[in-house]
């Protein structure tokens, strides 16, 4: 018997079609002191014209780190990542026209000093103030950038958004862009040298215009994810 005149509420959804698997990646970077996150330009329905996170179909061979990777070494230049993390899967049953895609989606960070050589149809956006994204993706760059505030208080996350070597006010700069508020470059130096993240490295860049002493390069101790301080938050200033 149809169930043409049953509520949409009350209907059985249609199982005879196999569930997709995508891996989706919110790529961010600190660029000319804003958080922004890689964006490709869709050409095809649906949602031409709207702008989407670098992705695609998952290989049956591949994990979904591996996945992830290629796609964005194929489809997008990007190699050097220097942190890749599984985010969360969204399932939602209509998070896509047609059939059911489940997507896994991961936070990938790149350093400012690095600039990938993008695609026509790709560009870096401002995270405050995204243009019109496709299907879900919106929500997850920002679950992505949440993610990202989240693990700059309790781990060392920072050396992958930092160059090599750093001045503490290029760091504090960075973790500004980061957090969306402004952070005390003293107390940030004190934090992370405190939780032992943070050395010298016995050298100086030369002194601005104004003079004074030349200011000390930094860096992380550890370019590999360290948990610093399990209870510590980065709160904005009250």
């Amino acid at each position: 018997m149809s169930n043409t005149n049953t509520p949409p509420e009350h209907r059985e959804r249609d199982t005879s079609h196999t569930t997709g698997h995508e891996v989706l990646a919110g790529v961010v970077q600190v660029r000319r002191g804003a958080l922004k996150a890689l964006l490709w330009q869709r050409a095809r329905p649906p949602h031409p014209n709207r702008w989407a996170l670098p992705g695609g179909r998952l290989h049956s061979d591949e994990t979904v780190e591996s996945s992830i990777r290629r796609q964005l070494a194929e489809k997008v230049d990007v190699r050097e990542l220097t942190h890749v993390e599984q985010l969360a899967v969204f399932s939602d049953p209509e998070r896509v026209p047609g059939n059911r895609v489940v997507a896994t989606a991961f936070l990938g960070l790149v350093p400012c000093d690095t600039d990938p050589e993008l695609p026509g149809d790709t560009a870096w956006h401002p995270i405050e103030a995204l243009p019109e994204t496709a299907f879900d993706h919106e929500t997850i760059l920002l679950t992505a950038r949440e993610r990202l505030r989240s693990k700059l208080s309790y781990t060392n996350i920072g050396f992958a958004l930092a160059p090599p070597k750093f001045t503490v006010s290029e760091l504090r700069d960075i973790y500004s862009a980061a957090l969306g508020y402004r952070v005390s470059a003293t107390n940030l130096q004190r934090v992370l040298s405190r939780r032992g993240a943070l050395e010298a490295t016995g050298e100086t860049v030369a002194a601005g215009p104004s003079g004074g002493r030349p200011p000390a390069l930094f860096r992380f101790t550890s370019r590999d994810l360290q948990i610093t301080d399990r209870f510590a938050v980065l709160r904005p200033p009250g």
